[in-house]
């Protein structure tokens, strides 16, 4: 489970980036190596006929896939996997020059639903459609609708399988609510939770009505904070690629969140992304949250403070019926490899149900990768240890829709970012300016005022493709 909605430029959810202790405690096991062989950085090591080299992130889950591969994978089938293992921010920088020249080095990497689509369009990975047919135990109908959706390309083939997922909703102390005497609707409007949030905040000493996320970065503020455009009726460029950032709409979005920040979020909000705020409610200094469902594990966690005092809800919404983001660590096939047929055993059982039922005995059900597959919901040894946020998270994975995340079409796919590769760079350079309306620096009209210059150059660049 990942800790944010995208973000390769900054330190995002819990799981996405392993800390220093942990990253050089793994270095030392992946010397030991996996299914023969295995690396932390540089290239494969090894290469035989019987063997595959997966470049992947280095987020808890993939070390305990690590972890299984040579017992449970390689001994099953005779496939040594040889792993290189990088932190976010290089694997993505690797993987986008490793698939760009198609060099084949790679057969398998870790690549998310934003960028499968993009790369999809390049033809740097391959389709999957057919191994799937061909796969009946992998049962690709399990696999919720929405990620099946997020993670085909424009020509409706699929070009990934995740390997968990996550959307977003409302995290809130039930207790401080009861205490002051307030119901949480199931579906809160963003004005109902305003509301709430003044009339928590400062509930107990220390405690902020709402946390939010103000740092800067495409997938820390401007996670949420799109989400919120979008139910607001606003996006970032309509389907004719005319920039919206400084519309109506997106103005209203975003003054709206400068301002519930500032007067009921958390202390040192400009700085705060998805860890500080879930430092902040375990230590009781935020009354609620608005974040990823991948969240709740760690906020109904054996030692947590506040295990059993939490409830969810969907995420709030304005104009639409649901508002929450998708997001999902996948595996993809690099289209130039020559072990596709290998390369599919292996995405065939990591993305099973079978793995995740492997990780719950073996490691333990809180380990478990989900939010793909519904049979995951089903499972009553996964409900007993996660009943108090499967049932939301799931509800609000079903309801995520790539492809109609607002009030109006897009010209591409995506919730809490436009699927496009000039976005990262756009959203991040935005979300600075953002950030200083937060700090008080700036006005959210002079920060959309430039936004809005940045996302014209965008857009322009695609109106002339178009035209030709």
């Amino acid at each position: 489970m990942s800790d944010c909605g995208v973000g390769p430029e900054e330190d995002c959810l819990v799981h996405r980036q392993v800390r220093p202790a942990l990253a050089a405690a793994t270095a030392t096991a992946l010397a030991v190596g996996v299914g023969g062989c295995a690396g932390w950085g540089g290239g494969p090591t090894g290469g035989g006929p019987d063997s595959i080299n997966v470049l992947m992130v280095n987020n808890p889950q993939m070390v305990d896939l690590q972890q299984l591969t040579a017992e449970h994978f390689t001994a099953k089938t005779g496939i040594s996997v040889n792993y290189t293992v990088l932190p976010e921010n290089d694997v993505r920088d690797k993987i986008s020059q490793e698939f760009s020249s198609q060099a084949g080095q790679y057969d398998v990497a870790t690549l998310s639903n934003f960028e499968i689509p993009i790369y999809a369009r390049s033809e740097w990975i391959a389709p999957l459609d057919e191994y799937v047919a061909a796969d009946a135990e992998f049962d690709q109908d399990d696999v919720l609708g929405p990620l099946t959706a997020s993670l085909s390309g424009d020509d409706g083939r699929l070009y990934g399988e995740p390997f968990y997922g996550e959307s977003s909703f409302l995290m809130y102390r039930k207790d401080v609510l009861d205490a002051a005497g307030i119901q949480m609707p199931a579906n809160p409007t963003w004005q109902e939770v305003a509301d709430i949030a003044a009339e928590v905040d400062g509930a107990e000493p220390g405690m902020a009505g709402i946390c939010l996320r103000g740092q800067p970065g495409w997938g820390q503020l401007f996670a949420p904070l799109t989400t919120v455009v979008n139910t607001f009726g606003g996006t970032w460029f309509t389907e004719d690629w005319e920039p919206g950032v400084d519309s109506p709409e997106f103005r209203e979005a975003t003054e709206f969140y400068v301002d519930l920040v500032r007067e009921h979020g958390e202390v040192g909000a400009p700085q705060a992304g998805f860890t500080e705020c879930l430092n902040n409610v375990i230590q009781g200094n935020a009354a609620m949250w608005y974040d990823a469902t991948s969240a709740a594990g760690s906020l109904e966690a054996a030692d947590s403070p506040v295990k059993g005092q939490m409830g969810y809800v969907a995420a709030p919404v304005v104009e639409t019926d649901s508002s929450g983001w998708l997001y999902a660590w996948s595996w993809s096939i690099q289209q130039a490899s020559a072990k596709k047929d290998a390369a599919w055993e292996f995405i065939s059982w990591a993305s099973s149900a079978e793995y995740e039922q492997l990780v719950g005995e073996e490691l333990g059900w809180s380990k478990v990768p989900a939010g793909k597959r519904a049979s995951t919901y089903d499972n009553p040894d996964y409900l007993a240890e996660a009943s108090a946020f499967a049932e939301p998270t799931l509800a609000a994975i079903e309801a995520a829709d790539p492809n109609d995340p607002g009030v109006q079409p897009r010209p591409a796919p995506g919730i809490q970012f436009m699927g496009i590769p000039e976005f990262p760079d756009l959203a991040t350079q935005v979300s600075q300016d953002v950030s200083s309306a937060i700090a008080g620096r700036t006005t959210v009209e002079e920060a959309l005022e430039r936004g809005q210059q940045l996302a014209e150059d965008v857009a322009e660049r695609y109106r002339e493709r178009e035209s030709k």
